[in-house]
């Protein structure tokens, strides 16, 4: 028997199975939640601890993380955009904004491998300092995180040029599009209080 559609809601949320799938991913978000809040409550307590090796002031280069920030909040707008012209049903506008998202967030992962190669360069590794220890830890976990979002809307895109806009297909942009602004959410607390707060402390 096909799932009942509701046309009064949005095309994501139209069928129960699409309802209940968005449910649950909100509440895989609520445990990466508690993930992420573990490494900061780490990092809070290592973040300090230098062991004679460089320190936040002796690595952090502001303007490089101020164009990481802004790439990647940039591409949660360009995301909202994408759902946007989901809601109105424009695929080829959705997915246009789709690929602009992935290039905005390959550009943030290509800047931060290089804001790593550079530390590793000066000699800052996770061997180096507790403080490195939980920064690589904390920061490669999120930039895992963007990795895997990324290869996850290339395979959504080729999914849509295939199915096209479907109540199955919304609902997995839909997914993916909270997944995305999660990951914002996760780097404006990264940037004020590992990068801001080392700079300052």
């Amino acid at each position: 028997m096909s799932a009942k559609i509701d046309t009064a809601l949005p095309l994501e949320y139209q069928t129960e199975q699409n309802r209940m799938n968005i449910l649950g991913f909100w509440i895989f978000l609520g445990a990466e939640i508690v993930l992420f809040a573990t490494l900061f409550g780490v990092y809070g307590v290592l973040g300090h601890r230098h062991a004679g090796g460089p320190m936040q002031q002796d690595l952090f280069i502001i303007k490089d993380v101020m164009i990481q920030t802004m790439l990647l909040l940039t591409s949660s707008f360009t995301m909202g955009i994408a759902i946007f012209e989901m809601r109105r049903h424009q695929l080829k506008g959705m997915l246009v904004w789709l690929v602009i998202t992935l290039l905005l967030g390959g550009g943030f992962l290509y800047m931060e491998i290089q804001e790593f190669t550079h530390y590793v360069h000066q000699g800052a590794t996770m061997q180096t300092s507790a403080f490195l220890s939980s920064f690589f830890v904390l920061l490669g976990t999120h930039g895992l995180h963007v990795t895997l979002g990324i290869g996850w809307a290339v395979l959504l895109i080729i999914q849509l040029l295939q199915r096209g806009l479907t109540p199955v297909t919304a609902r997995k942009t839909f997914i993916i599009g909270l997944y995305w602004h999660f990951l914002d959410v996760v780097w404006i607390f990264i940037f004020t209080f590992v990068y801001l707060a080392g700079l300052v402390s």
